[in-house]
């Protein structure tokens, strides 16, 4: 055990954090998101956190883990599809919350990326995290920044 590290955060994700550098990222998919062939595609670390939703694995890495402030959006989510325009997504605002309690940006440090655009980049990932989290369109990308 250590102090002031996150429960949540396992031996495997804190090593791939730490080893991460300054602009690598870190793909969190929801239950959903194909992580396991995403990260083969090109050689990510694939990594699994089941019966953890996005949004505390989020709050937790963000505990250890700076954003970087040398780009506009360092946290990417993933655009809704036209058929589904009119879907709400209230984990998004979760998200924007959570990244304003460790980034002084708040929701102006969120982009997003087409669907197909952030499958793309996920497979460029360091690593891709595959979460428990049910909700639809919940997958985020972050790049690390320094300290």
């Amino acid at each position: 055990m250590l102090k002031n590290i996150p429960s949540i955060l396992s031996p495997e994700l804190l090593k791939v954090l730490s080893e991460m550098g300054h602009s690598d990222r870190i793909c969190i998919g929801d239950g959903n998101f194909p992580g396991a062939s995403m990260a083969k595609a090109e050689g990510a670390i694939f990594l699994r956190a089941d019966g953890h939703g996005v949004p505390e694995i989020l709050d937790a890495i963000l505990q250890v883990f700076p954003l970087d402030a040398y780009v506009e959006t360092p946290a990417m989510l993933m655009e809704k599809m036209e058929r589904d325009k009119d879907l709400e997504i209230p984990v998004w605002d979760e998200y924007k919350a959570i990244i304003a309690k460790h980034d002084a940006r708040g929701a102006n440090a969120v982009g997003n990326y087409e669907r197909f655009e952030f499958y793309e980049q996920a497979k460029k990932c360091y690593c891709i995290l595959q979460t428990g989290e049910t909700a639809i369109y919940a997958n985020i990308i972050l790049q690390k920044g320094v300290i």
